[in-house]
């Protein structure tokens, strides 16, 4: 199942939402403002597999995915693995981040190895929607008093609806606003509030809300916000300061209004910010939703920290050196030999051959730990080399071998390949190794026999495995 994925833009806002619109993770990135607000940050793509939302986003260079949206029929262990074989096509760990808890045991059980964060400054404010719709009890206290001095000084504004008709007065707000806004100064708030402004241009689009306080005929507060399953997220909160108690007072009347079929509301997160953490700390939360963030690793970046020297009764298998390079190449452009390899190292390079060419691919290989070359050695001279590679992230790798010509049919390259996938399942940790050869190549057929089962086939290849 390969992936193909189109960037986010406001004309895709329609098929996110059949996605968005029944998901019950109830945090604010599986939302279609998050994806429109922020995409110039996160640079999100999406795609469809196995009946599910597949977004990827891409920071500072690196692609991290949420956790897949199922659709009626859809089948998130399908579009996991669809992820995974498109991180294995781009020689990447898979990342599944913002995973919300309800799916964290899934992420955890597919995994063998993995990097963990749950990090405190992204967790999304989520509260009762009858919390804020009412503000009762003594811990609502303050905000009733402020919500009394606001309706004291104010007693005519009122809460309405806002629409596309309404353009000219947010505008109007938008002026108002930059007059008084505490943190002007500051760019990142300063973005931060063009991206506001932005999103309050799609009032004409039905899967946004949006409503504000007017004192007359001036608008004073607004808030955007989107249903996604239970959930009601609040985009977008803004006021004017000068309106003392305003902020409690929108919020209230926002829950009433457009709260009503939501078990939850979701004012996003605090993004470290002091001032906001403390405000949305005293509208009482009923949980800080985490946003699991999922980096898979592989055996070889847990368990395998140099290449180590393997004997069999013939054999060494050990890390290819300086020395080697001569016989290295030879076997690596060896065409006729090489028929049967199944990868064309030379266009792989992307450049010209030199000299150090493969010996500095297998070597960049292990450093990322992506692969692991061994050389095969007969009485210390370079035969053949078997190569460990196409990491899983689930426990598996593919394994391959190949004999320099001169060496062939003596039984080394069954040897080899024996003693390396042992290796792999014993001392790597994996849970199996896989492999594969031509239907052509008789020889390889008869190799793998002897020290794997043979798992399946297509109309190129056999394939075998060997398991723990």
């Amino acid at each position: 199942m390969k992936l193909t994925f189109k960037t986010v833009t406001k004309q895709d806002a329609p098929r996110l939402r059949r996605y968005y619109q029944n998901c019950d993770y109830g945090l604010c990135e599986y939302s279609v403002g998050t994806k429109l607000m922020w995409r110039s940050t996160l640079h999100p793509a999406w795609a469809e597999a196995a009946g599910c939302l597949i977004v990827r986003i891409c920071v500072e260079g690196q692609y991290a995915f949420d956790y897949p949206v199922p659709g009626p029929e859809g089948d998130e262990d399908a579009a996991l693995d669809a992820i995974d074989d498109w991180c294995r096509e781009q020689d990447v760990a898979p990342v599944i981040s913002v995973v919300p808890e309800c799916r964290a045991m899934k992420i955890l059980g597919r995994y063998p190895y993995l990097q963990t964060s749950d990090i405190r400054t992204w967790r999304d404010y989520v509260y009762y929607r009858q919390d804020l719709q009412l503000f009762a009890g003594r811990r609502y206290s303050g905000q009733r008093n402020h919500i009394n001095k606001f309706r004291s000084k104010w007693p005519d504004a009122e809460f309405r609806p806002l629409t596309a008709a309404d353009y000219p007065v947010i505008d109007a707000f938008w002026a108002d606003f930059e007059a008084e806004f505490p943190k002007i100064g500051n760019s990142k708030a300063k973005a931060e509030l063009e991206l506001a402004k932005k999103m309050l241009r799609m009032l004409d689009k039905k899967w946004f809300v949006a409503g504000g306080m007017f004192d007359g005929d001036k608008l004073i507060a607004l808030s955007l916000a989107e249903k996604c399953g239970e959930t009601l997220i609040i985009h977008i909160e803004k006021a004017l300061y000068s309106y003392t108690g305003v902020y409690p007072t929108l919020v209230q009347a926002f829950a009433d209004a457009f709260g009503q079929d939501c078990q939850w509301l979701n004012r996003e997160d605090d993004a470290g910010d002091r001032g906001l953490r403390t405000s949305k700390l005293q509208y009482g939360p009923a949980k800080l939703a985490s946003k699991y963030r999922f980096v898979a690793q592989n055996e070889l970046q847990r368990n395998v920290d140099a290449i180590p020297t393997l004997k069999t009764e013939r054999l060494t298998l050990s890390a290819l050196t300086e020395k080697d390079i001569p016989a290295y190449n030879a076997l690596v452009l060896d065409g006729e030999r090489n028929r049967w390899w199944g990868y064309d190292d030379v266009g792989g390079l992307g450049a010209p051959v030199e000299e150090r060419s493969f010996f500095e691919v297998a070597r960049r290989d292990f450093e990322n730990r992506l692969a692991i070359n061994f050389a095969v050695r007969l009485d210390g001279k370079l035969i053949g080399e078997a190569v460990l590679y196409n990491f899983d992230y689930r426990g598996g790798a593919e394994l391959g071998c190949r004999i320099d010509t001169a060496y062939a049919g003596h039984g080394y390259g069954t040897e080899a390949f024996a003693a390396v996938a042992d290796w792999g399942l014993y001392t790597a940790q994996l849970m199996r190794v896989v492999a594969k050869c031509f239907k052509e190549n008789q020889a390889s057929y008869k190799m793998l026999s002897s020290c794997m089962r043979k798992s399946g086939e297509d109309e190129t290849f056999f394939y075998f495995e060997k398991l723990i």
